[in-house]
């Protein structure tokens, strides 16, 4: 008889932080790079397109000596029946017996590795003077994404929040993103320094080092020609065919990064221009730059673009931490199976 811990939101989130999201993110990109971790073929299928679709993603990670996969459920009608519109459950294994490990809630882990995917491209391709970010997106990755943003590169002195959709969004939701990045930060161990302000998202690509967008949209907003040399960007909104934050043009000079080059080439950001022609292939991905094996930035005026779709193992390695965690801290519900 096997027994399975259960893990909800609140116990995801008293046992998480995004310095934790940050390590296990890395060993997930070094564990793909090295072999000792895949990911599979995503599973997406629409029940009502534009309304109602799920996602799976599931892979191995040896070095945790775990594989599993994470559904995403997406019913944008839920709202007005006062359910979430977005359910997300990890189901962790044994690599060695295939005995079930863990039923875990992953919204707060999409969250936090989402936050950590992003700042780790920073962190990695971005110029070492980087000093002002700009969030593209107010949703509610906003916090960790700024928060992962502000542990990954100390420099930082100002973040800017843009609204592309509803400008006027980033002035009225700066307050509560800033509370909750302050939370983060402070459980992760850490503390702000950095001014968070809301800005208008031409000026402030223009300003930016750094740029990060989260946004779910179809038509791309951030031009090429506001980008200045030597800028990195983290995109992290296009997770399925057909989105696109970035105009396709920026792809033709810019040293473009991914978590999984197949999977950007097909949903990702790097799709449009993929399919336009604009861009053949990756220049590598970010695992291969962390373990040296291909140069990111190599120059102080490059334009490096990060293109996050978010893969299976960021989820499987966060997973197994939390596990640890929770079996130490004795955090969970106990099932009998």
């Amino acid at each position: 008889m096997s027994v399975i811990k259960v893990l909800s939101a609140e116990d995801v989130e008293r046992l998480f932080t995004i310095p934790m999201a940050i390590e296990a993110v890395e060993r997930a990109y070094r564990e793909k790079h090295t072999g000792q971790g895949g990911a599979w073929p995503m599973v997406f299928h629409e029940f009502n397109p534009g309304h109602a679709d799920l996602d799976i993603k599931s892979g191995h990670l040896s070095g945790a000596g775990v594989y599993g996969l994470k559904v995403v459920s997406w019913f944008g009608d839920n709202p007005g029946k006062d359910l979430p519109a977005l359910f997300g459950t990890s189901l962790i294994f044994d690599l060695a017996t295939g005995e079930p490990k863990a039923l875990l809630n992953a919204g707060p882990i999409t969250d936090y590795r989402t936050g950590a995917a992003a700042a780790i491209g920073a962190k990695y391709l971005a110029r070492p003077d980087a000093k002002t970010l700009l969030l593209c997106g107010c949703g509610a990755l906003a916090p960790y994404l700024v928060s992962a943003a502000l542990f990954a590169l100390p420099g930082l002195e100002s973040v800017l929040l843009a609204n592309p959709k509803t400008p006027e969004k980033a002035e009225a939701l700066c307050p509560a993103i800033t509370e909750k990045a302050d939370e983060l930060l402070r459980a992760g161990g850490g503390s702000r320094r950095a001014e968070i302000v809301p800005a208008q998202l031409e000026s402030g690509v223009k300003q930016a080092d750094v740029i990060f967008t989260a946004t779910p949209a179809y038509e791309p907003y951030l031009k090429a020609e506001w980008v200045r040399p030597g800028t990195h960007l983290s995109c992290v909104g296009a997770d399925m065919s057909g989105k696109e934050e970035v105009e396709a043009a920026l792809f033709r000079t810019a040293r473009v990064f991914g978590d999984d080059e197949g999977q950007c080439l097909s949903v990702g950001e790097c799709e449009i221009p993929h399919k336009k022609g604009i861009l053949d292939r990756l220049q590598g991905e970010i695992g291969a730059v962390m373990a040296g094996v291909i140069p990111g930035r190599t120059a102080p005026e490059d334009i490096t673009i990060f293109d996050s779709t978010g893969i299976a193992l960021q989820d499987l390695a966060s997973a197994a931490d939390i596990l640890e965690a929770a079996e130490r801290q004795r955090i969970g519900a106990e099932v009998k199976l």
